[in-house]
């Protein structure tokens, strides 16, 4: 199942992208013992904490999905879940005239 990224806010986006980095690097972790945040921090034990931290955060984040920080959509998508129905775009007519 694919999240629908359009409608969603900046930080939305951001929390998406962090999660799937962090479920990449434990798919990682379970099929071939490679923590790539680890590799990619060697040394710097601060910089793999603050990783794995704002990851967390990132899920914490998409948890709230429904309460998101764009209260002003009015993209009109059906799915969107930041508009409100008083703020869907209207449809197009039917073309029949009165």
């Amino acid at each position: 199942m694919m999240t629908k990224v359009k409608g969603m806010c900046a930080v939305h986006k951001a929390a998406l992208a962090l999660v799937l980095i962090g479920a990449l690097n434990w798919g990682l972790i379970g099929l071939f013992k490679l923590n790539l945040v680890m590799y990619l921090f060697v040394g710097w034990r601060p910089g793999e904490r603050v990783v794995y931290v704002l990851v967390g955060l990132a899920a914490v984040t998409l948890m709230s999905m429904g309460r998101c920080c764009m209260k002003g959509c009015a993209c009109g998508d059906d799915g969107c879940g930041h508009c409100d129905a008083s703020q869907k775009k209207p449809e197009a007519a039917s073309g029949a005239k009165m």
